[in-house]
């Protein structure tokens, strides 16, 4: 199709590049460009459109308009002096950035940044902004341009590549393309995989340790040779008793990862995530100390902007109403309410799902009922992460609205505490319930807790309650780090494509005589970078929460720490996942989505306070998984306190003997439920038939408590009390013993303040001897 009629004259120039981004020769670059479908001339759509653009060219906007596939173009190119008047106001904050053989005043970042600002903040007479006229259809996007430049060529050839994987990143080439917020994220990220390798080399070392224990274990041996230990039926209908040897290889995998060595690698990670975030403030404020942004002030360079854009503008105050902020608490507390809900009904599947699977025709699935029902149900609640992030998102985004935020910064952080706590009851509901309640609150033999009266709770497994918090853990952590990734590139990718393709412009056909149109190099930029993924406005909010889990960072942080004593190879599986993410999302942002607008940022905002936060989670949640998961503290008080080690004469007997039997309890199968019909085993004996044993510590005459469970009680209080104490206690060390900011950073801002004031007083002496 020919070009409309140009807002100013315009230039063909021959295509000498095959670069798709690359710009036409001797011709001006674009600050951004305006996409709008071809409305009918003097409709509604088309006035509004003209409205808008008359208010850009009033405040000195230089506008070009181009037209192909019934799509109109407008490239924008805002004034000189804008730039100039930003300098003035913050005293020139890009100076660090200037050459003397710069072609520009001010760097590519903060021309975006600022044209940017404008554009969402240009009202029309009708009292509408870009966004009000994007969603009435009036505009379908606006974006800066990906443009063949230096900085480009060496991002795609040294970073957004797979052969560059284990290659430092070049953090001043992301900030000089991206921004500062950009780089900081890639800086952080950097930061936490390459300190995140140390965590997975101990818990890679924990678990190797548990290995080596596989089949040396006192605990798994007494099991795998309790050929004689009849235990209680695992369900009501059909399921027969059976022999506590049938479960010796789920033994062994319970004690390979539930030992001492497990203990150890807790405290460990206690101390690696204070020291990981001690640590990287010191980077942090080395980093932004060389960008000159170490005092920088977000909302004062807003309000520069604000009055950029309109010198009559006034600051919209701080508010606060207590009757929105009731709503909002009261609907944040509905959304937890519903996401609790979701793990309880994610329990009530695994207690039918058990039942249904004992009464299978399969042998197989009535054998592993348990098993299959824990890994299915893990399976579901991926399921319900990816529906409910979605969910969230959006509800997140409603109740900012709500709120009223004064600025896009404090709206940021508003967004940023509600998408994470309603990720977090998303992604650890089900997990805490396997953690901590599984097993505790099912009754016992002959007085279950039952759901709708029918079906039982279910139980843990008779080798441990640990177990099923890990093949939780795995199951999640794998179906997120292969699935999650792999779509996260496929659907961009795949998109891009079908944009491409069916927005791919028209050639004359030179068959039917036909004089073929030379290609416009400007029109040729600016549809291949229409052809790109649209950039959502809170992108970077996805790569810091799904980081692997869904796959930004702060979830999988929370992975790797909070529970990190029932699944060591936690560590292992983030930082394998966090080298390939780097590039994927380098990939991304190169050549499959729209150019960021760049954002200018001193630290990580608000994400800090929340990965300080986790770390305190993770000394609790560490703490409870030894203390109540685990069997360590029972066995301990075995071993201390009933083993054969406490009588005489036990020199060279190990002090784990014995701790089987006295771990069950018994139960007499006269006092079962009327609903409970167990199957007999093939040669059981009137004696055999009367008993079955029972993880519990209960007596066998009223199944009240015994002793042993009190004193294992106490145990586990204590060792509680102790654990978070002494870890927080290393914590508050190690935090005082790393600064925050390094000397060689406080002594430059010693000498420059010194310098500063030395040179005030030479020239306050110089003008006085005048």
């Amino acid at each position: 199709m020919q070009d409309e009629i140009l807002l100013t004259p315009w230039r063909e120039f021959p295509v000498e590049d095959s670069d798709p981004f690359a710009p036409p020769q001797d011709e001006e670059e674009w600050d951004f460009v305006l996409v709008s479908d071809i409305h009918e001339v003097g409709s509604q759509k088309e006035i509004k459109r003209k409205k808008f653009l008359d208010e850009l060219s009033k405040k000195g906007f230089t506008i070009k308009q181009k037209i192909e596939d019934q799509k109109l173009f407008y490239g924008l190119r805002a004034p000189r002096q804008l730039f100039h008047k930003y300098q003035q106001l913050l005293r020139n904050p890009d100076h660090s950035w200037h050459s003397p053989d710069a072609h520009q005043e001010v760097p590519v970042t903060t021309r975006i940044r600022i044209v940017n600002f404008i554009l969402q903040n240009t009202v029309t007479p009708d009292l509408e902004k870009l966004q009000d006229l994007i969603k009435k259809k009036v505009f379908e996007a606006s974006f800066p341009l990906h443009k063949k430049e230096e900085v480009r060529e060496f991002l795609k050839e040294k970073w957004a590549r797979w052969r560059s994987i284990f290659h430092h990143q070049p953090i001043e080439k992301i900030r000089c393309y991206f921004g500062e917020k950009v780089a900081l994220y890639f800086a952080w990220l950097g930061w936490y995989t390459r300190l995140l390798g140390i965590a997975a080399l101990a818990g890679f070392l924990t678990f190797v340790s548990g290995f080596t224990i596989f089949s040396s274990s006192q605990v798994s041996k007494e099991i795998c040779e309790a050929n004689t230990t009849v235990m209680c039926p695992l369900c009501d209908q059909n399921c027969p008793f059976w022999y506590l040897s049938e479960t010796c290889t789920y033994a062994k995998v319970t004690h390979m990862i539930d030992n001492e060595a497990t203990v150890v690698f807790a405290m460990f990670m206690a101390i690696w995530a204070t020291v990981f975030l001690e640590l990287w403030k010191r980077n942090r404020a080395t980093v932004v100390t060389n960008w000159d942004l170490y005092g920088w002030d977000e909302e004062q360079e807003e309000l520069a902007l604000e009055l950029i854009n309109n010198l009559q503008h006034e600051p919209r105050q701080y508010q606060h109403s207590y009757l929105r902020s009731t709503i909002v608490l009261t609907l944040v507390l509905v959304m937890i309410v519903v996401m609790i809900g979701i793990a309880q009904a994610l329990v009530v599947y695994r207690v039918v799902a058990t039942a249904l699977f004992s009464q299978s025709e399969s042998e197989l699935l009535r054998e592993q009922a348990n098993t299959v029902a824990v890994v299915t149900g893990a399976v579901l609640h991926y399921l319900t992460i990816v529906i409910m992030t979605k969910v969230n998102r959006r509800v997140a985004l409603f109740l900012c609205d709500l709120e009223k935020p004064r600025s896009f910064s404090q709206r940021e952080k508003k967004f940023t505490m509600k998408i994470f706590t309603f990720q977090f009851f998303t992604h650890f509901s089900s997990l805490i319930y396997v953690a901590f309640f599984l097993g505790r609150i099912n009754g016992h033999p002959g007085n279950y807790v039952r759901i709708a009266g029918k079906w039982r709770l279910e139980e843990c497994h008779p080798s441990g309650c640990i177990t099923d918090l890990f093949i939780q853990m795995a199951t999640i952590m794998l179906l997120k780090q292969t699935i999650s990734n792999v779509m996260e590139y496929l659907i961009p990718c795949i998109a891009h494509r079908l944009r491409k393709k069916r927005q791919r412009p028209r050639q004359r056909s030179a068959v039917l005589g036909e004089e073929e149109e030379a290609e416009d190099p400007c029109k040729r930029q600016w549809l291949n970078n229409y052809q790109l993924n649209e950039v959502n406005i809170f992108s970077l909010f996805d790569e810091f929460l799904e980081m692997a889990l869904p796959s930004p960072a702060v979830i999988q942080y929370s992975f790797t720490t909070i529970f990190v004593a029932a699944f060591p190879l936690a560590p292992l599986l983030a930082f394998l996942n966090n080298i390939f993410e780097i590039h994927l999302d380098a990939i991304k942002m190169m050549r499959l989505y729209r150019r960021m607008v760049p954002r200018k940022a001193n630290d990580i905002g608000v994400w800090l306070h929340v990965l300080e936060a986790i770390g305190i989670l993770a000394v609790i949640g560490n703490g409870l998984v030894i203390a109540i998961t685990s069997d360590f503290i029972p066995l301990q008080v075995y071993k201390y306190t009933y083993s054969p080690c406490m009588a005489e004469n036990s020199s060279g007997v190990d002090c784990s003997a014995g701790y089987i039997n006295y771990s069950l309890s018994v139960f007499r199968t006269q006092d079962f439920e009327p609903q409970t019909r167990a199957q007999a085993l093939p040669g059981f004996n009137s004696s055999q038939s009367r008993e079955c044993r029972y993880r519990d510590y209960r007596n066998a005459d009223d199944y009240s408590y015994t002793v042993q469970f009190w004193h294992i009680f106490a145990a586990r209080l204590a060792f509680l009390i102790l654990f978070e104490h002494v870890a927080l206690c290393v914590k508050l060390i190690a935090a005082w013993y790393i600064p925050d900011v390094p000397q060689s950073v406080k002594n430059q801002f010693l000498v420059s303040k010194h310098s500063n004031l030395r040179k005030e007083l030479s020239m306050m002496e110089y003008s006085t001897e005048v």
